[in-house]
């Protein structure tokens, strides 16, 4: 068995235990496989193993990763995640390459999103960042602007929106970030009725070293890299 086989039957073991603590199914959390920096032989290999979803921050490398393996390998489906800020000039270059984006933080970018697909005539479900440590540089919506935000963008129909995402405060703690994950959980609690209806609302939250609390405090959908990968070496290769 290779190291990243065990790896990810770990992470998934972890999810499984995290999910039946807080009285869950494992199947109602998605690992989110996040690539980023690593060559695309990585993710057809976790691809081969069953890993479904797959996570960039960067809009070259999301696309040069999906124009070259596609959405599926050796019969398995393959989902790609965009979780990285998005600035609005390159708006166009996410439509078509990613199934969701995680990172929608300003009516600006939702209008320049909408304007595109409109153009390719697609749809693109995307979950709103919010700031939920407080922290200035995280980009993101204050807990507060979340139902003003819904209102601005309500008329983008070509964006639909399926919940919230969330970086919380780096700590070694993961105790610490608890009441992040509770807050977010909350927005999304306060929210149910204005997401896309008939669709299960998703919670992106929590990384490596704290996806089993986020877990914990409601999170469908957990980003993990180096806990999946291995170490991160920067530099993309294809």
């Amino acid at each position: 068995m290779t190291d990243r086989k065990e790896n990810l039957l770990r992470v998934k073991e972890r999810i499984a235990e995290s999910a039946r603590l807080s009285d869950r199914q494992p199947d109602d959390v998605t690992l989110i496989a996040v690539s980023k920096t690593f060559p695309s032989s990585a993710i057809t290999e976790l691809a081969s193993y069953g890993q479904i979803d797959f996570g960039e921050n960067k809009v070259q490398e999301l696309v040069s990763k999906h124009q070259l393996i596609g959405n599926e390998y050796a019969n398995h489906p393959i989902l790609w995640h965009f979780i990285g800020h998005l600035q609005r000039n390159k708006a166009k270059d996410i439509v078509g390459h990613c199934n969701l984006f995680h990172a929608l933080d300003s009516s600006r970018l939702a209008r320049a999103l909408d304007t595109r697909l409109k153009h390719a005539g697609q749809q693109l479900d995307c979950l709103i960042q919010v700031n939920v440590s407080g922290e200035a540089s995280k980009f993101g919506l204050e807990p507060t602007e979340v139902d003003a935000f819904l209102d601005e963008i309500a008329e983008f129909s070509h964006v639909r929106i399926r919940g919230f995402m969330t970086l919380a405060s780096p700590s070694p703690d993961a105790e610490r970030v608890r009441p992040q994950f509770a807050r977010l959980r909350h927005v999304l609690e306060a929210s149910l009725d204005r997401l896309l209806p008939d669709s299960r609302p998703i919670l992106s939250m929590g990384m490596s070293g704290d996806f089993h609390v986020a877990i914990e405090e409601g999170a469908t959908h957990v980003r993990v890299g180096s806990a999946v990968f291995g170490p991160r070496s920067y530099g993309m290769t294809k």
